[in-house]
């Protein structure tokens, strides 16, 4: 035994093993020709137990697929990117599908060497994500005949893509610093030319009403400050409640409360939005914040390039999925 230990296992291994023939264990194995179903499960078992490990490359080629996915993306940090490719990978990982994450760093020429690395490798399909919504695919992206799908991006018209609802994430939060009994409720959010941003706050308009005020700027803790700063320092009346774009701006927001002996939740309601946990959870007093369920886009957008990898369809255009709202100490509950 001790001369086969660390040698790789191969396919006249199990048939040996098996007593079965070269060819009966390759569809056994495979799921492929008439074999018995007693006779798969035992050469199944079999290659379980001797460490029998199929020759990727060669499934591959038998099947046409190459059992890869790419996804390419222009988020560094990978804030938006990391929580996605977790939700794709434990929808892909029990199909025996590979997951190669690509960061493009906006870099046109980086994003075409990556294009050419994964059409190299032949991957089934590939997952184009970046950090804003109206972030534009890379053109040879388009021009491709394989299987693409966009996550927190946008793409064709004809294409499948997956977004977070941003307007509905916004009533979540304007709602419940309402229901908290709030009633002077200020935006404070990141640049205007965000598609996401005009989003938010077109639906916190639409909950406040002609007691709306919306102060754009850029997604920081600096511009978070600086907004609160610039607000209380105003002899008018002061809101009871903001309302943040993001969690970052958020912790600005309430950084510069706290400088200015102003009580959060006290005098004034604070709620952000994205549920990064990093800093939601360590701010005083931690965030309330909306949720863009990031992984359950990844879930979905793992299953349509699953889907579409077989040659099966599946729904076309932007599906909008709902966000959820995080309630911690910085509204008044927990």
């Amino acid at each position: 035994m001790n001369d086969k230990v660390g040698k790789r296992r191969t396919i006249h291994d199990v048939a040996e093993a098996a007593g079965v023939s070269i060819s009966t264990a390759s569809n056994a194995l495979n799921g492929t020709g008439r074999t018995n179903p007693e006779t798969r499960d035992r050469v199944r078992k079999i290659a379980e137990e001797i460490g029998f490990r199929p020759n990727a490359l060669a499934r591959g080629l038998l099947q046409k697929r190459s059992h890869a996915i790419g996804m390419l993306t222009n988020d560094t940090y990978g804030r938006l990117t990391l929580p996605v490719a977790a939700g794709v990978s434990e929808v892909l990982v029990d199909q025996g599908v590979s997951v190669f994450l690509c960061a493009t760093n906006n870099d046109p020429r980086l994003a075409k060497l990556h294009l050419e690395a994964l059409l190299d490798r032949q991957v089934d399909g590939i997952i184009f994500t970046a950090t804003r919504l109206d972030m534009k695919a890379p053109v040879e992206l388009t021009r491709l005949h394989i299987p693409i799908v966009y996550v927190f991006a946008e793409g064709p018209e004809t294409s499948v893509a997956f977004v977070p609802d941003d307007a509905q994430g916004a009533r979540l939060a304007v709602q419940q610093l309402m229901k908290s009994g709030r009633s002077r409720i200020l935006h404070i959010t990141g640049p205007e030319d965000y598609k996401s941003a005009r989003t938010r706050a077109d639906a916190y308009r639409e909950c406040v009403g002609d007691h709306a005020e919306v102060m754009f700027g850029e997604w920081s803790e600096d511009w978070g400050r600086e907004a609160v700063n610039t607000v209380f320092s105003n002899e008018k009346s002061n809101p009871d409640a903001i309302f943040c774009g993001s969690d970052e701006i958020a912790r600005g927001v309430i950084d510069a409360l706290r400088d200015l002996n102003i009580s959060v939740p006290g005098d004034v309601a604070v709620v952000g939005f994205d549920n990064w946990e990093v800093v939601s959870k360590q701010t005083r007093p931690p965030l309330t914040t909306v949720d863009m369920e990031l992984k359950e886009l990844g879930h979905k957008a793992g299953l349509a390039i699953l889907a579409l990898s077989k040659g099966e369809t599946t729904g076309l255009g932007v599906t909008k999925l709902p966000c959820s709202l995080v309630v911690r100490k910085s509204c008044g509950s927990h």
